[in-house]
């Protein structure tokens, strides 16, 4: 699994210009499940997700973590985290799990951020959504689950 996370003042995500999900600070994580992912990765990567220390404390150091700062998140399916552009000018979505699989771990990941009590908005699946967000810092992590 790959995820783009982002630390947010806000975030929404609009199917048909219908907010679907809105959150207030915390983070957006758009996040591509691959082909070999299983519940394995989706417990690694919520875990990792909920516990980076990425929100500042009193002192404005990044030291606490989505739960610590009692943040959000929203979470937006992305199959092209997984687009292969080594060759050619079209990306290969080879390696992105096929739709019913990506689903399912998806709604799998999403439960084990609210599992851990985080608030979580989502988007929905295959749909095409339009995302907004206020950038916080800005700060942008890019994390992946172990091979």
């Amino acid at each position: 699994m790959r995820a783009v996370i982002q630390r947010v003042r806000t975030s929404s995500v609009s199917v048909d210009d219908e907010v679907v999900g809105r959150i207030g600070s915390g983070v957006l994580v758009l996040l591509g499940v691959g082909i070999n992912d299983s519940e394995k990765e989706a417990a690694w990567l919520a875990e990792k997700t909920v516990n980076l220390r990425i929100f500042d404390d009193d002192d404005g150091k990044m030291n606490l973590s989505l739960i610590e700062a009692g943040g959000e998140a929203l979470v937006v399916s992305q199959f092209t985290l997984y687009g292969d552009t080594r060759k050619g000018r079209r990306p290969s979505y080879i390696e992105a799990a096929p739709p019913e699989k990506a689903d399912a771990l998806y709604q799998q990941y999403v439960r084990f951020i609210r599992d851990a009590g985080v608030n979580v908005e989502t988007g929905k699946f295959q749909a095409r959504m339009v995302v907004s967000l206020e950038n916080d810092g800005p700060v942008t992590i890019i994390a992946e689950t172990p091979s």
